[in-house]
């Protein structure tokens, strides 16, 4: 029998599978590691220990015998500039949840053109952007700067180590703005020149693509056989919706985790202000994309705030609470906001607290704002023809279900949901040929649906919710910019 491997860098662990070529998970192996947040607005990471030294735990963990390929995916997109030994020069920086390039998106947006960059990048330049991290970490070494460095993102950093290769696929490629065409599918070289003359760019290449085989040094620290072939790989949001097959226009997945992803499949890109066009995981295709700041990481928070009460007592205190949560209204902007509002500044409101409130009302609250988000962003993305929900936060079924009922959609969950490694597992396979390009292993497990009977309560907790961003943002910059 022969076997695939996935691996996933994630932003709260690193994992691996092994899977037959019809899709059966033999083994797993898991990391945990966290992110670093050293100053207000960053975000980092260090890549020789959370990103290659963790993949090379758990693939030592792997059975390695009659593996034909494997595939990394990784949190993104990030950036990690190193010299030619892949050393890097600083931590790496994480994605739109690191926002200390404002300065450098508002020089970039003025020098472009607002109105240019969203019809050639087909997105608003933002901290989701690679470019303004790049200037600034320009900015910040000075002198020091050295643009013929190489630079990764978490995967493709792997991929170096692996084999050798410095890649970078389309859809990462896509999400560093202002430097890729979305039209053309190519390197922006003109407004690169612009911006950051002299700045080397890795190859570009599709995630299905096999770029390399294992060196010998990284089979000996992780276990792989040397010549075991190497798939590109892609940011872990797009890897996770080709494992549930999200892959034909009108197709949107919702990750439920740390933050919230959204991916929809488009038939032809589009420019869509406040949502990120970018080029998608198979050849030539395009997604429609977006992404809340914090989700998840507000559960986690809010379990520590309440004495590490066992999630699972904290979770039926928040089934217990009425919709509504009995007059709170969270907004979930804990590390500021991404889409739909793009504001760095905006910062966790919860409103309507009295003396009756108990921690479960406050998980509950979470999971009804964060729902009014999606169902804000949803607007924007007009119909989908099929969502499907993945991610850790599907298990339960108390925070799919209040997503359903805010939002008024139905949502598919599938029975395996282990994320971004299956669908790097995938890819590897129909990168070495091993299947067909048009294989699928998604195997759908229950379909989640709105309850009328919350409507009402919903449409008025939604009218709430959008109306307090508004009326405290100024206050609430205030605050930010007191604390840092």
């Amino acid at each position: 029998m022969r076997f695939v491997i996935g691996v996933d860098i994630g932003t709260g662990s690193t994992k691996a599978v092994r899977c037959t070529l019809d899709g059966d998970v033999v083994a797993v192996a898991r990391r945990d590691h966290a992110p670093s947040l050293p100053r207000p607005g960053w975000a980092e990471m260090d890549p020789e220990c959370d990103w290659w030294g963790d993949v090379v735990q758990v693939l030592a963990e792997l059975d390695p015998t009659d593996v034909v390929a494997v595939c990394v995916s990784g949190l993104g997109p990030c950036v990690v500039q190193t010299d030619d030994d892949l050393r890097p020069r600083r931590p790496a920086i994480l994605y739109g949840v690191d926002t200390r390039s404002t300065r450098e998106i508002a020089e970039i947006t003025d020098l472009l053109g607002a109105d240019a960059i969203l019809e050639r990048c087909g997105k608003d330049l933002s901290s989701q952007a690679i470019g303004p991290k790049l200037a600034w970490l320009q900015r910040e070494a000075g002198d020091a700067w050295r643009p013929r460095d190489r630079w990764f993102s978490a995967h493709t950093y792997v991929v170096a180590h692996l084999t050798g290769e410095w890649i970078l696929d389309h859809h990462t490629a896509s999400q560093c703005d202002p430097f890729y065409d979305i039209h053309r599918q190519d390197w922006a070289t003109d407004w690169v020149e612009q911006v950051l003359p002299g700045l080397a760019l890795p190859r570009l290449v599709w995630p299905s693509e096999q770029i390399g085989t294992v060196r010998r040094d990284a089979a000996a620290q992780t276990g792989l056989a040397e010549g075991t072939p190497v798939v590109a790989g892609t940011v872990d949001a797009w890897a996770e919706a080709f494992s549930v097959g999200v892959r034909r226009p009108g197709d949107l997945m919702l990750m439920y985790g740390s933050t919230m992803f959204f991916v929809q499949v488009l038939a032809a890109p589009t420019s869509a202000r406040g949502l990120w066009t970018t080029s998608g995981v198979e050849p030539g295709s395009h997604t429609l994309a977006a992404g809340m700041a914090t989700s998840g990481t507000i559960t986690t928070w809010l379990q520590d705030l309440t004495g590490g009460v066992p999630f699972d007592t904290l979770l039926a205190e928040a089934a217990a609470v009425p919709p509504g949560s009995e007059g709170l209204v969270l907004l979930p902007y804990f590390s500021g906001e991404r889409t739909p509002i793009y504001d760095p500044l905006a910062r966790g409101v919860i409103a309507g607290l009295t003396l009756r409130h108990q921690r479960g009302h406050l998980l509950r609250a979470t999971y009804e704002g964060i729902a009014c988000g999606v169902r804000q962003i949803l607007d924007v993305f007009g119909t989908a023809e099929r969502v499907v929900a993945v991610g850790g936060g599907t298990q339960g079924g108390l925070w799919t279900q209040i997503v359903s009922d805010v939002a008024g959609i139905r949502q598919t969950v599938p029975q395996q949901t282990i994320g971004a490694s299956y669908g790097d597992a995938l890819l590897a396979a129909i990168g070495v040929g091993a299947v067909p390009p048009t294989t699928d292993w998604t195997r759908p497990d229950h379909v989640v649906v709105p309850d009328p009977a919350t409507a009402p309560t919903y449409e008025t907790l939604f009218h709430a919710y959008s109306e307090l961003y508004p009326v405290t943002r100024e206050l609430v910059h205030r605050l930010a910019s007191a604390g840092g």
